[in-house]
């Protein structure tokens, strides 16, 4: 078993023919903890959608960067809502990735393999539906993970990511905290750097969030999505995306 409990450890979309698979440069059920693209910060976002999505979106977009949502089905709002669903629609037509964090945020290690596949199932489908396209990565809630994990997603074509820096936020760190720690992980120029945040606390997204882009851009990195920090693609298929039925609930 893997657990990292929010523990510090220091796309563009592609073009893609509409509903095609799209081949994985790395194995899918493959656990990646840092970026392979020299020179890249992916700022990722956990636990959405939120009230603050858009307000992510438009900041990143002002600050020519690009960042990665980990989205869940039902964990602070239905992604099925009006308000979450626009939200994915809103970061996915901006050009920012969607990845799963799968349906409810259980601890997938503690749980059956039969419910692991049940959680991530839930949210790769509801992505499909919601903008047309299946996540090609998934982050599972407090980066816990096991064999089992990694055979489910490697069975979604999946690859599984943590991070190799903690913002700390969920750990109830002060804004302050996290824009010292952006600092320090700055100071030490790591050749590229992957990150966890979380949309859900808006001391994150209106303090911490301009702090880090500002500071990693002006240490001369580029932000990009997941997907690029890797040099993979971020959907396995892509195509129209659905109507909504009465079967579009939590």
């Amino acid at each position: 078993m893997f657990i990292l409990f929010g523990a510090t450890i220091s796309l563009t979309l592609a073009a893609l023919v509409s509903g095609s698979a799209v081949p994985m440069r790395r194995q899918a059920g493959q656990a990646v903890m840092s970026c392979s693209v020299p020179n890249t910060a992916a700022l990722t976002f956990d636990d959405g959608p939120f009230t603050w999505t858009r307000e992510i979106v438009d900041m990143l977009d002002a600050k020519g960067a690009k960042g990665t949502f980990f989205v869940n089905g039902h964990n602070y709002e239905c992604i099925y809502g009006q308000e979450a669903s626009d939200h994915i629609r809103y970061a996915y037509g901006k050009g920012h990735q969607i990845g799963s964090h799968t349906w409810g945020h259980k601890n997938l290690a503690s749980i059956s393999r039969a419910e692991v596949e049940s959680e991530m199932t839930g949210v790769d489908q509801a992505l499909e539906r919601i903008i047309g396209a299946s996540p090609a990565m998934m982050r599972p809630p407090f980066g816990s993970y096991n064999d089992a994990v990694l055979s489910v997603a490697a069975a979604h074509n999946q690859v599984v990511v943590i991070w190799d820096f903690d913002s700390q936020d969920s750990a109830g760190a002060p804004a302050g905290q996290s824009n010292a720690m952006y600092d320090g992980l700055v100071g030490g120029h790591p050749g590229s750097i992957l990150t966890l945040n979380h949309e859900t606390y808006e001391s994150t997204v209106r303090e911490v969030l301009p702090h880090a882009i500002d500071t990693l851009h002006a240490a001369g990195y580029r932000l990009v999505t997941v997907a690029e920090c890797l040099g993979l693609q971020a959907y396995t298929k892509v195509g129209a995306p659905g109507t909504p039925d009465a079967s579009w609930t939590c």
